[in-house]
């Protein structure tokens, strides 16, 4: 498998969030049966702390949220409304912090611990300081959703701890302008430039040591060292379902026993059993999940023929991928293919 099909599949998007889309899309008469619809997830999988998502499965929701509501622009709805506690150790570091200075550098250094497929960088000027945010991984079709909840998470916040409404700042979007642009401006309350390399947020330096309202050194030094702690375990490869999970998809073939999978990470089958039943999780669901994504990635995104993705999956017998593949999402590969 290539480095970028591993990387748009691995566990990298905490689970809070596709639940908030969900939750966003239920008031406005969608049940999960529907917003799930075509994506290839259900409720179940958004559930439990360490349930990260990937990027291609994060993409599908969003795709069907936008379908269902027509609405290019539903990212800034998202965050513009999502409490600061959904954000976990980070948005209580955030709403702790003494002034947005110290906001900022919270905000580049932790944003990975919630949302990897992208990173932030903080560069200080003698007048300003400008925030970019950087893809990690090709966000594609989704751009615009993540960068207008990026956009709106960062005002809601600083809306949050300071003492005034601060629009006194430079954003530029990485997207061409969509005939919806007033929107962007109204909803955000300030201009927006469109059509730059990379999202862009410029503050005047005079603005850095504006206080926060919600100011808690206590808090903001637990909130910090609990941040800390969840950048090292992702640096580190993350909790061990997903370091698992991403040992699976670099496999092609052949897929380690749990006898085999407990001895990489030096410990019993029955402690392995153990540790992925606290994380919610088991071998067994880690394997087919992974093989279920791999299937239809090939099927969908390769010329592949279903033998040889069926060998890629570990299955000798053509057959049995077939009827696995049946139980997984209800029709047969051909048809799945087909479009059918």
């Amino acid at each position: 498998m290539s480095i970028q099909v591993a990387a748009r599949l691995r566990p990298a998007i905490h689970p809070t969030y596709p639940r908030l889309l969900c939750a966003h899309l239920h008031p406005r008469g969608f049940d999960n049966a529907t917003i799930f619809e075509g994506t290839r997830l259900h409720w179940e999988q958004l559930l439990g702390e360490h349930r990260y998502l990937s990027l291609e499965q994060m993409s599908r929701l969003i795709r069907r949220s936008i379908e269902l509501t027509g609405e290019p622009w539903l990212g800034l709805d998202i965050g513009g409304v999502t409490s600061v506690s959904a954000h976990g150790p980070l948005g209580f570091a955030v709403v702790s912090a003494a002034d947005l200075g110290a906001v900022l550098r919270v905000v580049s250094r932790f944003v990975g611990v919630r949302f990897q497929p992208v990173t932030v960088h903080l560069r200080e000027e003698p007048e300003r300081v400008v925030l970019t945010m950087e893809e990690e991984e090709d966000l594609e079709e989704v751009r615009e959703y993540v960068n207008g909840a990026v956009l709106a998470t960062f005002f809601h916040l600083i809306d949050t701890v300071t003492s005034r409404r601060l629009r006194d700042l430079v954003v530029a979007m990485p997207i061409p302008e969509p005939e919806w642009a007033e929107i962007y401006t109204e909803k955000l309350g300030c201009p927006v430039r469109f059509g730059t390399s990379a999202l862009t947020i410029e503050v005047p330096s005079e603005l850095l040591g504006t206080p926060c309202l919600t100011s808690d050194p206590g808090l903001h030094r637990t909130a910090l060292r609990d941040c800390e702690h969840q950048l090292r375990q992702l640096q580190g490869g993350g909790p061990l379902s997903q370091r698992i999970g991403v040992q699976l998809l670099e496999c092609e073939g052949r897929y380690p026993s749990l006898d085999e999978m407990a001895a990489r990470h030096a410990m019993s089958r029955r402690t392995l059993i153990r540790k992925l039943k606290e994380e919610g999780s088991s071998y067994q669901e880690l394997l087919d999940e992974v093989r279920r994504e791999l299937a239809a990635w090939y099927l969908l995104e390769t010329a592949h023929p279903v033998e040889r993705i069926a060998e890629k999956l570990g299955y000798q017998d053509p057959s049995n991928f077939s009827r696995t593949f049946q139980r997984w999402f209800g029709t047969t590969p051909l048809r799945m293919r087909k479009g059918e």
